[in-house]
């Protein structure tokens, strides 16, 4: 079975790493690459065509929600989870309608979520 191929969306690059790193531990799962804005998320995801891309809500320029929508819009739309500090409350019902997958808040985002969000949105 082929690995999950992950693109990692954040402006911060410490966070960037800190999911990349999750990605890396979490069995069957590895990242195809990392980009800091949503317009940059478009570009990767024609190219590097990941299984999965884990966006943060808040992104310079375009922000997470339209980037999500306008991957969702591709050919071969990759699983889109959203990620921020804010709450589930806040985001979930946003989430879904821009065809997110699932919200993460960052706090709880770890290996155990990300294999958990994948089995119950990969197609």
């Amino acid at each position: 079975m082929a690995a999950v191929r992950v693109l990692v969306v954040d402006d911060h690059e410490s966070f960037r790493r800190a999911a990349a790193a999750v990605v890396d531990a979490t069995a069957g799962f590895v990242v195809a690459g990392s980009v800091a804005t949503g317009e940059a998320s478009l570009i990767a995801a024609a190219t590097l065509e990941p299984d999965l891309v884990l966006m943060d809500v808040n992104l310079p320029g375009m922000d997470g929600l339209e980037a999500t929508r306008r991957l969702r819009c591709a050919p071969r739309p990759p699983v889109v989870v959203l990620l921020s500090t804010y709450d589930e409350e806040d985001y979930g019902a946003r989430a879904r309608e821009c065809g997110a997958a699932a919200y993460v808040v960052k706090s709880v985002f770890g290996t155990e979520r990300l294999a958990a969000v994948w089995g119950s949105a990969s197609p």
